[in-house]
C-alpha cells in the first residue's frame, strides 16, 4: 500500500460533477421556493380580500391593491410555479457548480489543495486461487417447516 498524493485532477470531470451536484440541489431548494411562492401569494390575496371586506375598501386601496390579479396568478398556477422556479434555481445551482468544481480542481492541480491518496500495487492484491474458490461452498439453508 503506498500513501501518495494526487498530481492531476481532471478539470472537465470536476466541473461536470459540481454541475450535476450544483442542479440537484438548486432542484430542490427552487421547488421548495417555488411552493412557498405559491403558499404566500395565495396567502396575501386571502389576507387583501378579507381585509377589504372588513374595510369596506375598493381593491386600489389596499396595500398590494394593483398586484392581487399577479398573486391570483402564481397561486392559481401552483403547478407551473413550482417546477419553474425548481428548475430556474436548478439552473443558477449548476452554474455555480461549474465554476466551483472548475475552481477546484485547477487549485489541486496547482498543488494548492493537496489530496491524499491510498493506492493498493497489483502485486500487493491477494489473488484468489480456483482452489479456494472451490472451499467456498454455498450453504443451503432449510425453509420454514422443513
Amino acid at each position: 500500500m503506498v500513501n501518495d498524493f494526487l498530481v492531476r485532477l481532471s478539470i472537465r470531470s470536476a466541473m461536470f460533477a459540481g454541475a450535476i451536484s450544483g442542479f440537484v440541489f438548486g432542484l430542490f431548494f427552487g421547488a421548495t421556493l417555488g411552493a412557498l411562492m405559491s403558499w404566500f401569494a395565495g396567502a396575501l390575496v386571502d389576507w387583501q380580500a378579507q381585509l377589504g371586506f372588513s374595510l369596506g375598501v375598493t381593491q386600489q386601496l389596499l396595500p398590494l391593491g394593483d398586484q392581487v390579479r399577479s398573486l391570483e396568478l402564481v397561486a392559481d398556477r401552483w403547478y407551473l410555479v413550482i417546477p419553474a422556479v425548481g428548475l430556474l434555481m436548478g439552473a443558477l445551482g449548476a452554474f455555480i457548480g461549474v465554476l466551483a468544481g472548475g475552481l477546484w480542481a485547477s487549485l489541486v492541480n496547482m498543488g494548492a489543495l493537496p489530496i491524499e491518496v491510498e493506492v493498493l500495487r497489483r502485486s500487493e492484491i491477494p489473488a484468489r486461487r480456483a482452489a479456494d474458490r472451490r472451499r467456498v461452498k454455498a450453504r443451503r439453508r432449510k425453509a420454514v417447516g422443513e
